[in-house]
Parts: structure tokens; sequence; C-alpha cells
């Protein structure tokens, strides 16, 4: 466990730079979640570390595989200075225990809500799971692992994330495109959805 969260940090940073912060959450029955955060010009990246060391598995899995599973760490992207975003550390350690804590399996496609705002004053209280290997391309672990995937995040308002269980996360995505949202704005309010 220690050697691959090692490798998913080197890979981190070998994608975002030096972490000019961190900070440590555990929950009661699991594995220590970090956030790192990494601050780009005007954009600051936060970034799960502990999510991959064990594969997710199904919940309806009577014993769990512990080496094969697809394994995650979440990456969340926002304009700097704008609003206190740095509140958002125990929100994204709550979503990267979420494996362990609930046995689910994040996908692309797939919402994933805190249940409150993302930072004070945040119209946001969920995210939608986007395609990994953009921003960080994927960690290959050796046989018979899976590779870890960076898995990015973006916010979604309570009626985005409403439209986007009826219509689905393709349709959001392009609506979002199509309205030249800027999904990194911590300010952004909800795309038009009629």
């Amino acid at each position: 466990m220690a050697q691959i969260l090692a490798l998913v940090e080197a890979r981190l940073r070998s994608a975002l730079g030096e972490p000019d912060a961190r900070a440590a959450v555990t929950f009661l029955g699991t594995d220590r979640i970090e956030v790192l955060r990494f601050t780009d010009g005007d954009l600051v990246r936060y970034a799960t570390l502990g999510m991959s060391a064990h594969p997710m598995a199904d919940p309806t899995v009577v014993v769990a595989d512990p080496l094969r599973g697809p394994r995650a760490e979440l990456v969340l992207t926002v304009r700097a200075g704008l609003a206190p975003t740095d509140k958002l550390l125990r929100p994204l350690a709550v979503l990267g225990a979420a494996p362990q804590v609930e046995g689910l399996v994040v996908t692309p496609g797939a919402s994933l809500d805190v249940g409150e705002p993302l930072w004070d004053g945040a119209p946001f209280t969920s995210v939608l799971v986007a395609e990994p290997g953009g921003l960080v391309e994927d960690l290959e672990l050796d046989q018979p692992m899976d590779p870890v995937h960076f898995l990015p995040l973006l916010p979604m308002t309570a009626n985005e994330a409403a439209w986007k269980r009826v219509h689905g996360a393709a349709a959001l995505q392009e609506r979002w495109l199509s309205h030249g949202t800027d999904l990194r704005d911590p300010l952004r309010t909800a795309v038009p959805l009629d």
C-alpha cells in the first residue's frame, strides 16, 4: 500500500508540480486520505492521495480481491482567489474515502454528493466524475493490479445534478460546452437547463 501511494504521489508531482499544502483525514475504520493542493498560476488543483491504496470493490461481493479492481484518485481544479476553496479539503477527503466507507465504485459519469456546500458559500454540493487521462496520466501498476486513474471532478449545482440524473452525464457536459461554461469558476451559476 505504501509503495502504491508513493508511486501515485510521484505521478501527481510530475504532472502538477510540488504541492504547497496537504491535509489528512482519517475516518473511523478507514485508511488515511490526504488531500494535496497544487497552485499553478491562477489555478488551484486539489488531489486525493490514499483512495488508490486498495482496489474499489462491488459491495455485493462477499470477499473483495485485494489486488484486482479499479483504483482511482480524485482531482478538482478551481480558479484561485475567488472563493475560500481550501475549505473543500474535508469534503474531498470524504469523497476519497467513499469506496472504503460505502463500498462505492467511483467511475466516470457518476455523481458524488457530500450533502453540504463544497466550501463556504459554494453553490455546489456535488460533483460529476469526468473521464481520466487528461491532466494526469493513468499510473500503470504491476500485474495483476489495475492502473490508477486520476478522475477529474466537475462541481455541479443542485439543479445541474438533478438535470443530469434525468438526461445523463454526457448531456450535461454537452450543455456546459455549448454555453461556454467555465467549470473552474468557483462562483459560477448553473448553466441554463431549459
